[in-house]
């Protein structure tokens, strides 16, 4: 009877575990759907005059927010200031990409797609706002 009512919790622990992963991927996945889907407006420099600008952006479970400076109409630097990113350090990266193309079209870092894409997010939000 003892291991019966062990087998029971096992199981009901095993299932509840695997719903809440089911989930979690899912919330993950529409997330990622919705961000891949979402235009990037690339912003016109020449509008923005000299100085600094603060944006955010946050999709579950990524939340970025950045300072970008700008100089003669240019982005000088992206820093960032916040990152919640899980696995998803590597997207860091993407700002030296911003700066050297000076725009917001660019590809996101390989392996770390869903955080690049809110780091673009966050420096649109800095430069539209």
């Amino acid at each position: 009877m003892r291991k019966n009512k062990w087998f029971r919790i096992v199981v009901i622990v095993i299932v509840i575990v695997a719903t809440g992963s089911v989930l979690i991927y899912s919330t993950l996945s529409d997330n990622l759907e919705k961000l891949t889907n979402e235009p990037i407006h690339d912003v016109e420099l020449s509008e923005i005059p000299d100085g600094s600008y603060v944006g955010e952006y946050s999709v579950f479970p990524v939340h970025v927010k950045v300072e970008v400076l700008m100089k003669d109409h240019e982005i000088s630097d992206i820093v960032i200031l916040e990152h919640d990113h899980g696995k998803g350090a590597d997207a860091e990266a993407i700002t030296d990409t911003i700066l050297e193309q000076q725009s917001l079209d660019v590809d996101a870092v390989s392996g770390a797609t869903y955080s690049s894409l809110v780091i673009i997010k966050a420096v649109e939000d800095a430069l539209i706002h």
